[in-house]
């Protein structure tokens, strides 16, 4: 077996096998795209889901998988790379090999970078640079407005035509209403996601953390929850007005989900989505001496925790997203304050979720799959769902759920290391990524 090694650290093998031929011998199977929840056997050749021969060849590769969880591979539709104009926080090849090693084989890259994503050639950097590193598809969304300036229009049918996947001004809210009319209908038209960071600046301004007793405490500026609720209630009304299929990222407020769970039950074409941090973490988390705790939407109330997690469970918001915003230790080292906002996600994501989530028994394994896999597929209207049907391409995520680990943020493939959760222990990890049959982790040492 030949085998191009592409990075070996801290005894992570990020990969590319030439072979295309795999046997996944005994995992556990879960596929939410068929309700699939067994113990069985998995083959992979020439980049799909295959069936299994009846004479299987005995010069492949094959992985024991005993023990081991089979998922297909993981979406995650929040990242920002930082690439162009921030590489020394992120770059698109340190932001995949990060992905990889979450367990990641979709990944959807935000537009607020320098110079943002407001052109067909900026998306078709994307797009070049993500096949040429090939550890993980790269879904570029772009901005909707130019500049992320919120005052004109970005031109959304011809980004939409260069390859952009979705839309958003994340980082900053289109605060003006009939901008954001505007940019929904003609996403209704092109039947394109709009995602919106639901945040008003006028009632959050300088604000860096919940507004509460904690930020009081502290003697810290707070963001209150109506920051966030006035511009979801906008986004679901202008949602009904134009038939958009609008997303609410990193829901941080009670209110929201509540919001978001009678947009659901009146038909409109609304969603959103919760982030490791905001399932983990309360206002009580922060403290003022670590700018790792300092994110945006802020983390809130142990109230706004439970419910966002209960909205999780019952399905009120249907994805799971990491909101992963590296930054370098020089600039979180700044003082709360004027740090910028924003955590990394990708490496500990499964860990914090599958912990909270599954094993403390608040959902099933198959809907928490579910979460990271066909909800954001059926966000952004992939043509091929995950799945690990025959036929399928072979994005397939193996994990460990039953490892304990300790978070230690000096191991990151990412090239920042800006998390609140450094030396916690998670139960659950990816041990293998393949995409399209190709590894591009493997942890393990289960493979013969």
């Amino acid at each position: 077996m030949s085998i191009i090694c592409l990075r070996q650290e801290n005894g992570c093998d990020i990969v590319l096998e030439m072979e295309q031929i795999w046997h996944i011998k005994g995992g556990y199977i879960v596929d939410p795209s068929s309700s699939r929840n067994e113990i069985s056997d998995l083959y992979i050749k020439d980049g799909v889901i295959a069936p299994i021969p009846r004479e299987i060849p005995s010069n492949i590769n094959v992985i024991d998988a005993n023990g081991l969880v089979v998922t297909p591979g993981l979406i995650d539709i929040h990242v920002h790379l930082r690439d162009p104009g921030n590489e020394a926080a992120e770059t698109i090849d340190s932001g995949s090999r990060a992905a990889a090693r979450g367990g990641f084989t979709t990944i959807v890259a935000m537009p607020n970078t320098e110079p943002p994503i407001d052109s067909p050639a900026g998306i078709a950097r994307t797009i070049a640079a993500g096949r040429k590193c090939g550890l993980v598809d790269i879904l570029p969304s772009a901005c909707i407005t130019k500049g992320r300036h919120g005052t004109e229009l970005a031109d959304i049918r011809n980004l939409k035509l260069a390859g952009a996947a979705a839309f958003t001004d994340d980082g900053a809210t289109v605060t003006n209403d009939n901008i954001m009319d505007q940019a929904m209908t003609i996403c209704s038209e092109l039947n394109v996601p709009l995602l919106d960071h639901a945040l008003d600046p006028a009632v959050a301004a300088g604000g860096v953390m919940h507004d509460g007793a904690r930020s009081r405490q502290l003697r810290l500026p707070g963001i209150p929850s109506a920051a966030e609720i006035r511009i979801v209630e906008r986004d679901i009304r202008l949602a009904e007005k134009t038939g958009c299929a609008v997303h609410i990222q990193h829901v941080s407020t009670a209110e929201s989900v509540n919001l978001i769970r009678q947009a659901i039950s009146k038909g409109l074409r609304v969603s959103g989505e919760a982030t490791p941090h905001h399932i983990a973490l309360n206002d009580s988390n922060v403290t003022e001496d670590s700018a790792n705790f300092k994110m945006n939407p802020p983390v809130r109330s142990e109230e706004d925790r439970k419910a966002i997690i209960a909205g999780v469970a019952d399905g009120t918001l249907q994805i799971l997203a990491t909101d992963h915003a590296p930054h370098t230790s020089h600039d979180k080292n700044k003082g709360f304050i004027p740090a910028p906002f924003g955590i990394v996600g990708l490496e500990t994501a499964v860990g914090i979720t599958y912990s909270l989530l599954v094993k403390s028994r608040v959902m099933s394994l198959l809907e928490w799959t579910r979460r990271w896999t066909i909800g954001p597929g059926l966000l952004l209207g992939l043509k091929k769902m995950p799945s690990l049907s025959i036929g399928s391409p072979a994005n397939v995520t193996i994990l460990d759920l039953s490892s304990e680990w300790t978070v230690n943020s000096s191991d990151f493939l990412s090239k920042s290391c800006n998390t609140p959760f450094n030396g916690r222990k998670l139960t659950g990890r990816a041990l293998y990524t393949l995409l399209r049959g190709r590894t591009t982790l493997s942890l393990n040492n289960k493979q013969e």
